[in-house]
């Protein structure tokens, strides 16, 4: 039940990482680069079922994700996700998991780190970056833990923050799908995935009211929001019959905050409501022709 569980719940953390774009409608014309509000979003989770034989009873716990940064700086998320899971026989395992990344918009660059500890013991652990291989010809990750190693990847692929700014344009497009080769470092760092998103049709703004116990819920309120399910599968031929080795589905607005997370892990499910809600102070940008050191044309203080 382990191993089951540290996957699910990296999983959860890389799809996470997916749904935290910040994208300013009418702010911007529509090729201009989606904008990011940095945020804190703490989510409880819950059990939803579990198919005979699957040997999970119950699921509880929280996770608590913040994304920071700006376009010109990068984007740093972390997050930590702590679960009680319950077998059928009544014992108890308790799973914490604390990712970070940091991802380079312009360079292509993902760094990031993991560990995973069972009942307080550290069980996995991994680290490493991500880029262009010289020429471009593949996707290369240098792994530093669990041991140095170098993978090599497909060239077409997506990190977190470049995927959730391409899923929010196909959505605000109007498109029903959007599929991509995804590389979040989960999985000990050495494979990718294949995904498919559905995008439902969209709710405009206030037809989606969010619950009054959520913290900050009332700024959700009045954007607009998409359902949106994605399904991630395992490398290889063409899975038009595959089942995929999990589902994600969530309501993500357009402000970039999801929420009624919900996993299909094939056997069992859980759900990951939102608790509370914190808008971060968003890094400025240097306004592009400024003088080094200036931000939004304003000059630095001399003093």
């Amino acid at each position: 039940m382990a191993d089951r569980s540290n996957a699910l719940v990296a999983a959860l953390a890389g799809a996470l990482a997916l749904v935290t774009p910040i994208h300013h409608t009418h702010a911007h014309a529509a090729s201009d680069p989606v904008h990011f509000q940095p945020h804190r979003a703490v989510y409880d989770i819950s059990f939803d079922h579990a198919t005979p034989g699957s040997g999970v009873a119950d699921m509880t716990g929280r996770m608590v994700y913040e994304m920071t940064g700006s376009s010109c700086a990068g984007y740093a998320q972390n997050m930590r996700f702590v679960t009680r899971m319950t077998n059928q026989d009544g014992a108890a395992t308790i799973n914490d998991l604390r990712t970070n990344s940091f991802e380079d918009l312009a360079a292509h660059q993902l760094k990031f780190s993991s560990t995973q500890y069972e009942n307080q013991k550290l069980s996995e652990s991994s680290q490493g970056s991500a880029g262009p291989a010289t020429g471009a010809t593949s996707t290369e990750v240098k792994l530093t833990k669990p041991a140095k190693k170098t993978v090599k990847l497909p060239p077409d692929m997506y990190f977190p923050i470049q995927h959730s700014i391409a899923l929010m344009g196909a959505a605000e497009a109007g498109k029903s799908m959007f599929t991509a080769n995804l590389y979040d470092g989960s999985d000990k760092g050495e494979k990718f995935y294949e995904t498919n998103a559905i995008i439902g049709p969209r709710a405009g703004p206030g037809s989606i009211k969010v619950a009054d116990k959520v913290l900050n819920g009332d700024k959700l309120n009045g954007l607009a929001s998409w359902p949106i399910a994605i399904g991630y599968f395992e490398p290889g031929p063409v899975h038009s019959e595959a089942l995929p080795t999990y589902e994600l589905a969530f309501r993500f607005y357009e402000n970039g905050v999801s929420s009624k997370l919900y996993i299909d892990y094939g056997d069992f499910a859980i759900r990951g409501d939102l608790k509370e809600l914190t808008f971060l102070d968003e890094e400025k940008c240097p306004v592009p022709g400024t003088p080094a050191g200036t931000a939004n044309g304003t000059p630095p203080d001399k003093h």
